[in-house]
């Protein structure tokens, strides 16, 4: 696997994991926020997820 397959694939679980964990709590994972809330860490984390989970499989089919 190439390096930035990696890095992509690494980026995407870790976004994942920070969303369940601001899901849980919020305020860890937005702590530079005005408002902390479960939106916000939807709207950030899950974005970042889904952009760098796509990335990896574009790069996959890409080849």
């Amino acid at each position: 696997m190439s390096f930035f397959q990696q890095l992509f694939l690494y980026v995407s679980f870790m976004a994942l994991l920070f969303l369940l964990i601001g899901l849980y709590k919020p305020w860890v994972m937005l702590w530079w926020e005005d408002v902390q809330n479960r939106r916000k860490v939807i709207r950030v984390y899950g974005l970042v997820a889904l952009v760098s989970h796509a990335a990896y499989w574009g790069m996959v089919l890409l080849g």
